[in-house]
């Protein structure tokens, strides 16, 4: 399935629309990533165990994005958005939101 942040495909015509497709992922930061992530804030440097959490809630999303679309019938899901919002009392949950335009492109055998 092609996923896209434009609004069409080159040479590809999209034959019908089925409408708004999504999918979300929340995760919890524990107590050991904020640990790291504080000493990192000092010393300075990347917090890789965030930025892993982050990817996988990414993946995570966009894979539920992309069942919906197949659910459907679509063979592709257009315009794609990301969204990261902290969540809970002192932003303790990561949550990643991804939307996007399910279509069917004419044949993309060929892609």
């Amino acid at each position: 399935m092609i996923v896209t942040t434009t609004n069409n495909i080159e040479g590809k015509k999209v034959v019908k629309y089925l409408g708004i497709v999504s999918g979300e992922a929340i995760i919890g930061a524990n107590i050991v990533k904020d640990f790291f992530a504080g000493i990192r804030d000092i010393v300075g440097g990347r917090s890789g165990s965030y930025e892993e959490g982050l990817r996988e809630a990414k993946d995570i999303a966009l894979k539920e994005m992309q069942e919906q679309a197949f659910r459907i019938g679509a063979n592709a899901v257009l315009a794609v958005d990301l969204d990261y919002e902290t969540m809970g009392s002192n932003g303790s949950m990561l949550m990643v939101s991804s939307s996007g335009t399910a279509v069917v492109l004419e044949d993309i055998a060929g892609l």
